[in-house]
């Protein structure tokens, strides 16, 4: 069979998913329909926004489909009319067995990180918050259970010591979409020895759940090392924050982007505390002060703990 006549169908929602979706388009490969999320409120305004995936369909001309329920007859009629060949699952919600089994050559998704480790909805943020030194992406076929399917491919990337959530993000995006180009490729030419992952019997399954705003909150009772890698875990987004005393005995909530662990232990007085000290902003961790370097007081922009200092006093 020719490239151009495997029929695929794609189901993606955000910038990431849309990366792959430009590779197979650019490599001339049949996408015979697009299967994305319903318009959200967005914004003070509330104007409804279409997600990334929808953007670049209508700008490319592809069939487009935004069910608001998955198992919808109607939806899942206009599916089986594609008669297509195979499905691309990459950034979306979790699909019902009658979708997932449509295709005769299977239903495959791609996930950002080395499977079984950080199954879930957020695999990127944890791998960092954990300290994590590698991650990487993964194709695999889908089954019932999340993220338990067999494997198909890997790709693993070094993750920096002081490499944020955000640069880890758009590298696994670029090297997600080759892979996804060439899993299709194994596919297409009938190559693909998938891998169940229960042979990964060195490597603990390990949870990647949606993140929450209590998930963002700043421990002090933490290390400095997990205080800095829950800050790098989470930004640019959504943010770790903390509370911060004020002189006037007020406080502010303040979202922090940029950290460094510091050599020297908080003092005693200042532990569990966030404090200024010789023209620097500090959180007091449990067993050093971890220094802060950019942040966002709740309502302003962000800035410079410089600049923070420069007009507020703790």
């Amino acid at each position: 069979m020719k490239k151009e006549d495997l029929r695929i169908v794609f189901l993606g929602t955000p910038d990431f998913a849309v990366e792959s979706l430009d590779l197979l388009v650019k490599n001339g490969f049949n996408i015979v329909g697009v299967v994305t999320s319903t318009d959200k409120p967005a914004g003070r305004g509330h104007k409804m926004l279409p997600s990334a995936v929808k953007q670049y369909a209508v700008e490319h001309g592809l069939h487009l489909m935004q069910p608001e329920r998955l198992k919808d007859e109607a939806f899942v009629d206009e599916l089986r009319s594609l008669n297509a060949d195979l499905f691309i699952v990459i950034a979306f919600r979790m699909l019902p067995e009658v979708v997932w089994q449509m295709p005769r050559l299977g239903t495959f998704n791609l996930h950002a990180s080395l499977l079984p480790k950080y199954r879930g909805a957020a695999p990127i943020n944890w791998a960092v918050i954990n300290g994590e030194k590698e991650t990487g992406v993964t194709t695999f076929f889908l089954r019932h259970e999340i993220d338990t399917g067999d494997v198909i491919q890997q790709q693993s990337i070094a993750i920096g010591e002081d490499e944020n959530v955000g640069s880890v993000h758009d590298r696994l995006m670029h090297l997600g979409a080759q892979l996804t180009l060439d899993t299709v490729n194994a596919i297409l030419e009938g190559t693909v020895t998938s891998i169940p992952q229960s042979r990964f019997s060195a490597i603990e399954p390990t949870p990647a759940p949606k993140i929450f705003r209590d998930t963002c909150h700043i421990d002090l009772a933490r290390t400095a090392a997990e205080v800095h890698n829950l800050v790098r875990g989470l930004s640019p987004y959504p943010g770790a924050w903390i509370d911060i005393t004020l002189a006037d005995g007020t406080s502010l909530t303040a979202k922090i982007f940029e950290t460094k662990p510091a050599a020297s232990p908080a003092p005693a007085s200042e532990q569990g505390k966030v404090y200024a000290h010789d023209g620097h902003l500090y959180l007091g961790a449990a067993d050093r002060a971890v220094e802060i370097l950019s942040l966002q007081p709740a309502g302003k922009r962000r800035m410079t703990a410089d600049e923070f200092l420069r007009g507020t006093r703790l």
